[in-house]
């Protein structure tokens, strides 16, 4: 699969900040393959997860070299008890005991995130061999969202020809309330600022400025307000622009949008595209990734202390080489 301009250029980013990511699936063909990759063009520092003997294998098999990169087996990792009596202390008001912090700490999502919770490393990418669950929970137990009570949501960046959006939330966020809505909207567009994607946001109906009438329809619509006044307060001088409800074709053709949101100042040109459930993203994405060849980078999450982005089970090799570059770009010290 060869690589967009937009994608290259994030490469090029990440190579300079020389983060260190976790890919805690080292039992994934595809993983020891963006592992090499991402090794050999300096993208970041790479630690695999997982059984040593078959990994130093895999690798001499096909005549990758492994230097330059970290093979770590939580069970017999001499950091694993300190990682396990940390992780009891953040969750012993939970009802977790010592026992039980030791037995989840050895299973390597959770290992991944401790190295992080220790400053042992920047970034984790998972879910090529993991459901979604699976990468989200131990992150939310132990990388916790920015804010308290705050909205964690993701979204995905898809590079579709010339043009980079934000599709979001298409993995976390089931039925958002309105107000969940409106968070994912602000939160989606501060990270297309991070990328130099234009931060035109709509949030996306099947009715246009009330062309159809629903419960659903109006959840969307006072999404939009609460957004709105949410940057005015927060983020007045970003230049963020949102708009809704619209239906897609409303959101992104300009010609469309003419005839029927004439007076939107998205004007057919949206790149963060707001989908009012989880339902309508997650169908959304794969069929722009699939009819269309598009590249699709995600779940990339947004709202937690440090970066924990999931994969796609389906994801091609370059989709993870991709997502971990991305992840060291949000990866601040």
């Amino acid at each position: 699969m060869s690589r967009s301009v937009f994608i290259q250029q994030i490469i090029d980013a990440a190579k300079i900040k020389k983060r260190n990511i976790v890919l805690p699936e080292g039992s994934d063909e595809r993983v020891l393959e963006a592992a090499n990759i991402i090794n050999q063009e300096g993208i970041a520092s790479i630690t695999i997860l997982g059984s040593n003997p078959p990994i130093t294998a895999a690798f001499s098999s096909k005549g990758w070299s492994l230097e330059g990169i970290t093979v770590i087996n939580p069970e017999n990792s001499d950091k694993l008890q300190e990682y396990a009596d940390a992780f009891f202390a953040l969750r012993q008001a939970k009802g977790i005991t010592p026992e039980q912090a030791l037995e989840a700490v050895k299973q390597v999502n959770y290992f991944g995130m401790m190295m992080m919770h220790a400053g042992d490393a920047d970034g984790l990418v998972s879910g090529a061999a993991h459901s979604t669950a699976d990468t989200v929970r131990p992150a939310l137990q132990i990388i916790k969202s920015m804010k308290k009570g705050a909205t964690v949501s993701s979204f995905f960046i898809m590079d579709v020809s010339d043009k980079t959006f934000i599709f979001s939330d298409c993995a976390l966020v089931e039925n958002p309330t309105a107000e969940q809505l409106a968070d994912i909207a602000v939160d989606s567009a501060v990270s297309a600022l991070a990328y130099d994607i234009p931060p035109k946001v709509a949030l996306l109906s099947y009715s246009t400025y009330g062309s159809g009438k629903s419960e659903m329809v109006e959840k969307v619509s006072t999404a939009v307000e609460l957004a709105k006044k949410k940057v005015a307060e927060q983020y007045p001088d970003l230049g963020i622009v949102i708009d809704g409800e619209l239906q897609a074709d409303a959101a992104i053709v300009p010609g469309v949008a003419l005839s029927k949101a004439p007076d939107s100042p998205l004007g057919g040109e949206a790149r963060v595209l707001i989908f009012p459930d989880l339902n309508a993203a997650n169908i959304g994405y794969k069929l722009v990734q699939r009819f269309a060849g598009a590249g699709a980078y995600g779940p990339i999450l947004q709202g937690l202390n440090k970066p924990v982005n999931d994969l796609s089970r389906g994801c091609y090799v370059e989709d993870i080489v991709g997502t971990v570059a991305l992840t060291a770009l949000q990866a601040n010290h």
